[in-house]
């Protein structure tokens, strides 16, 4: 396998593309080196087959999507937090959709469902633990409740938008605030 590390993130982004695109079924190995613009069979000196193309998108979207230190600096609050989040995923739109395809992927192949799960795991719990640690509003049970919530909201926003149009994202997000993280004693 190829080691050039700046190529590999480069076929992995093409890899997002198509799937975010064309679905599971248009997303070969043979479509990842179109859409990079590379000579065909590029893409399979890096990665072995389809099913490993695939667990290296689940890692790939995960870089993509993770905010950058400026989006966390400053004092925090969690409807801003909440709000970047909703425009990064607006910004890196197919990277989401590229995510929805996988989870779908998922149910058909338990080996991906299982690295899936298990990638997601660790990363709600380390997203649980830091929203508790910089003594944001909530309990851990609240946090849950708050990434189930925005994940349906994500969803619907870059899929169906039309359903949200009668409200406001913002407000919307304020509500999920303000009901789901009351306040903890002290705070």
């Amino acid at each position: 396998m190829r080691q050039n590390p700046e190529r590999r993130a480069a076929l992995l982004d093409a890899a997002i593309e198509v799937l975010a695109r064309e679905g599971s079924r248009g997303l070969t190995l043979r479509a990842v080196d179109a859409e990079a613009g590379v000579p065909t069979g590029t893409a399979s000196n890096y990665f072995a087959n389809r099913a490993q193309l695939l667990v290296q998108i689940l890692h790939r979207t995960r870089e993509r999507l993770t905010p950058g230190p400026a989006d966390l600096a400053g004092p925090l609050d969690t409807k801003v937090l909440l709000g970047q989040l909703l425009a990064r995923m607006r910004r890196e739109r197919s990277v989401h959709i590229a995510m929805l395809e996988l989870r779908l992927e998922g149910t058909r192949r338990p080996e991906l469902q299982a690295e899936m799960a298990g990638f997601q795991g660790v990363e709600l719990e380390a997203n649980i633990a830091w929203h508790l640690e910089a003594g944001l509003p909530g309990d851990r049970q609240g946090v849950m409740l708050l990434y189930l919530a925005m994940l349906g909201l994500i969803v619907d926003d870059l899929t169906v938008p039309t359903l949200l149009e009668p409200y406001s994202v913002e407000g919307l997000i304020d509500a999920l605030v303000e009901r789901l993280l009351p306040e903890r004693p002290g705070d």
